[in-house]
């Protein structure tokens, strides 16, 4: 089976320019404020909407215990931050449909 090819970031940025009409350094431009917005409303605010597409949130993760792999001994885990991507309903249903 070939495996496909994922849309690169010029890919991406040459069909925005394309659908509207503008040129590849503005469509490049208005990707670049999305991405960076995206990251500093995450930070602050611990979530960010994309409409139609999904949201960005910050999540807590609790401590926990673990095992070693290698040896099988118990390690604790600690508390971290994580960012966690949960995908709109329109878009998940568009990708996967509903079974019946």
């Amino acid at each position: 089976m070939a495996e496909k090819k994922v849309m690169t970031k010029a890919q991406l940025v040459t069909l925005i320019a394309e659908k509207a009409e503008i040129t590849k350094a503005a469509a490049n431009k208005i990707l670049e404020i999305i991405s960076t917005t995206a990251v500093t409303e995450t930070k602050k605010n611990g979530a960010f909407i994309i409409p139609g597409i999904g949201k960005l949130v910050k999540s807590q993760r609790k401590a926990r215990k673990g095992r070693n792999p290698q040896t099988g001994a118990e390690i604790k885990i600690p508390a971290k931050t994580v960012v966690k991507f949960r995908v709109a309903k329109a878009a998940k249903d568009a990708v996967v449909p509903p079974k019946k």
